[in-house]
């Protein structure tokens, strides 16, 4: 079976709160996703937070588990596909199509907003710390620009 290259399987936002809904683009700038918003800025959101991703792998592994989790369900903007996601992680930087550039800067603390999507309604599965490669990362923007469904996802050195 071919591995498909990395892509955005999916772009997210919401008025505030979850689950984050389906756009097919967005334009990204610095300040995040416009169309986005977020219900505590001191917690989400900011030049320092402005993209939050998370991988469909997880997602998918989630849902085998039982839990009813979704792409956007759990706040994310970005839902990439086929990245190595457990090699994604402070640092690394993303290209996202052929103009937004991203830096992840930290990984996302799990929110009992989340509850909801999961069977026992233990969030904690999103946590770094309890479930390494399971968490959703937060990312500054690089280079603002637009972005479509399906545009390649490609981790730069």
């Amino acid at each position: 079976m071919k591995k498909l290259s990395p892509y955005l399987h999916q772009i997210s936002v919401s008025n505030g709160g979850l689950p984050k809904l389906r756009i097919p683009k967005a334009r990204v700038t610095k300040e995040g996703v416009e169309g986005d918003r977020h219900r505590n800025a001191e917690l989400h959101g900011g030049p320092d937070r402005a993209v939050c991703i998370f991988a469909l792998e997880v997602i998918e592994a989630l849902r085998k588990e039982g839990h009813s989790i979704v792409p956007g369900a759990a706040g994310e903007n970005f839902t990439v596909a086929g990245l190595d996601w457990k090699h994604i992680e402070p640092g690394t930087k993303l290209s996202v199509g052929i103009e937004v550039k991203l830096e992840v800067l930290s990984y996302t603390a799990p929110c009992s907003q989340n509850t909801c999507w999961f069977a026992d309604g233990d969030f904690s599965r999103l946590s770094q710390k309890i479930h390494p490669g399971r968490s959703r990362v937060y990312a500054r923007v690089l280079t603002e620009g637009i972005v479509r469904q399906g545009d390649p996802v490609v981790v730069e050195q």
